[in-house]
């Protein structure tokens, strides 16, 4: 049996431990719910971009006119991951490196082995692991989340661009966490550079009606000026969904920790209450025996 001073120091952990996870969860849960707004707010305006941007970039006589939409061959290659500054947060940050280490596994790995493949890690937590695993880290991103904004994260789209503009990089990857709900998160992979024209699924075929335009100056020059804002759109869609989906799997994961505090403290109080009577039982015991002894 558990001497009785342990057990009650392991109760007062356990109890500090719950009122940590507590707050924790009842913080991610607000945090939840204006970081779900604002991806949400976001999406229809991001998909009705790529809308438009399919609808003209279809119309173009030729498809290498812009320098974002020109497939090279790839020779070097980018791996953006967007991970969280803190953990807390269950399996979401492992499981976008675990996505980017399977894509480098199945189709890059000539590329690292070449030292032609590199990473950039938006925040902390997928640089430390990438690092600790001995995977290029190229650049780390970790203060965006401090002060989220579109014009802050277009700064980061903008240097993507320039890199693969200036021919550093012919293929540029997002790889993180979209946000489903609280409980779920999807991982996604998506090429963010050269653009590639996704066909769009059956149901989108048949609510899509093919929009004549009118342009002006001309469909080049709106082009010319959208595309680097679709790609702006694009990444800022990833930030706001991955930062979503962190806050989610925060708040999942301080519930369940709470939970398992308390099932914890149950056991314990249990423990402590037999070996609490399992001690007068035997101040008992003695009492009776010192009395019999003196009758003696």
């Amino acid at each position: 049996m558990a001497n009785l001073k342990e057990v009650r120091i392991r109760i007062a952990s356990v109890q500090s431990t719950m009122q940590i996870t507590s707050a924790m969860k009842m913080v991610a849960a607000a945090k939840l719910r204006k970081a779900q707004n604002a991806v949400t707010t976001m999406r229809p305006y991001a998909a009705k971009l790529q809308e438009i941007m399919r609808d003209l970039s279809a119309s173009l006589e030729d498809s290498n006119e812009n320098v974002f939409t020109t497939a090279r061959e790839t020779e070097k290659v980018l791996l953006v991951t967007i991970t969280s500054n803190r953990g807390l947060c269950g399996a979401f940050n492992m499981n976008v490196v675990k996505a980017a280490i399977k894509q480098v596994e199945e189709q890059f790995s000539t590329h690292l082995k070449n030292g032609h493949l590199d990473f950039f890690c938006v925040g902390k937590k997928g640089a430390d692991i990438l690092k600790s695993k001995g995977y290029p880290v190229k650049e780390v991103e970790s203060a965006i989340f401090d002060k989220l904004s579109f014009e802050n994260v277009a700064l980061i789209a903008e240097n993507l661009m320039e890199k693969f503009v200036a021919g550093e990089y012919d293929k540029i990857v997002l790889l993180y966490n979209e946000f489903k709900n609280a409980a779920v998160q999807i991982m996604q992979t998506e090429q963010f550079l050269p653009i590639v024209e996704q066909a769009p699924d059956e149901t989108v075929k048949r609510e899509h009606k093919h929009v004549d335009y009118i342009f002006e100056p001309d469909k080049k020059a709106i082009i010319t000026e959208l595309i680097p804002k679709s790609l702006k759109i694009q990444f800022y869609k990833a930030i706001l969904d991955s930062f979503a989906a962190e806050h989610g799997a925060r708040m999942t994961a301080m519930h369940q920790a709470t939970d398992n505090a308390t099932e914890l403290l149950k056991d314990l109080k249990l423990t402590y209450n037999k070996a609490r009577q399992a001690a007068i039982t035997n101040e008992i015991l003695e009492i009776v025996s010192g009395a019999e002894a003196l009758k003696g």
